[in-house]
């Protein structure tokens, strides 16, 4: 048995091209999608996610703008500049990427965006309505997880769905919202005993470490589904997951790529995210 690929790439190219199509309606009816970036420093990852980020705008013809900022830059500074964007009414969504220099607050950072642009899903009033499953922007790669997984008609009411992972940003999310699809959910993590008697009891296992091959098909229950989160760069430049690909695709059922895997469809829910926001004004207005 060789897994199905459920593949990231080619699902959100079907989004995206949907997605044109309702921007398209929203500038009929005189409103432009805006999504607005800060970048801050000049990490390399950061700068080709954002490239990333402002393609796909382009694309499905969301108005992208990027904000530039030295690594000095003031938290003042940055707030000042959320501010502005916040009363903004060509931007429908903020987004400042993350990591931050450390003599920066995330969490102020986080918090000072107004929930009606918090497109990246992270502000403590997203959470809290994510938490208990009211209308809210989702937090991009859980929810691009969750499409992914639903692309494939894969049942997940009932099933046990192990995380291995406990970010803010993907671990702690997605297993919350695979909870609000009446799955059980369980978190491995650092601190977990006999991890692989856990994880071998999983109907979909889902890896966000960040640690190279970190799983291999021991770990796994014939059949299952496996999403890997993880974009890892070797020595020899190539990227792969936290899971040993070819050893897993022969145990599981559905197996996602690296790349193309998860990493497409995290700023396909972004876009999916700021179109909303658009859409939610014009519903007001009206």
């Amino acid at each position: 048995m060789s897994a199905t690929i459920i593949s990231g790439k080619d699902l959100a190219k079907e989004k995206r091209e949907s997605m044109k199509v309702e921007v398209e309606q929203l500038k009929k009816e005189g409103i432009q999608p805006g999504l607005a970036v800060i970048l801050v420093g000049e990490d390399p990852a950061s700068q080709s996610y954002v490239k990333a980020k402002q393609k796909a705008c382009e694309e499905i013809g969301i108005y992208s703008v990027l904000f530039r900022l030295e690594d000095n830059v003031s938290e003042e500074e940055l707030l000042q500049k959320i501010h502005d964007l916040n009363n903004d009414n060509a931007i429908h969504g903020i987004l400042v990427q993350l990591p931050l220099p450390a003599h920066i607050s995330e969490k102020a950072v986080i918090e000072s965006i107004d929930p009606n642009k918090d497109v990246d899903g992270f502000h403590p009033i997203s959470v809290g309505n994510m938490m208990i499953g009211e209308d809210t922007f989702l937090p991009c790669t859980p929810f691009g997880i969750v499409e992914m997984i639903k692309s494939k008609e894969i049942s997940i009411e009932g099933k046990h769905v192990v995380v291995i992972g406990r970010s803010n940003i993907v671990g702690k999310p997605v297993g919350q919202l695979l909870l609000n699809e009446n799955a059980t959910v369980t978190y491995c993590h650092s601190r977990t005993k006999d991890m692989r008697s856990i994880t071998k009891q999983a109907d979909i296992l889902i890896v966000a470490v960040g640690k190279a091959n970190f799983i291999d098909a021991s770990f796994m229950k014939e059949g299952c589904v496996v999403i890997d989160v993880g974009v890892n760069r070797l020595e020899t430049g190539k990227l792969c997951g936290d899971v040993v690909f070819d050893d897993a695709k022969e145990v599981a059922s559905y197996i996602t790529p690296v790349p193309g895997g998860v990493g497409p469809m995290t700023i396909t829910m972004l876009l999916f995210n700021t179109v909303k926001s658009a859409g939610k004004l014009l519903a007001n207005a009206k």
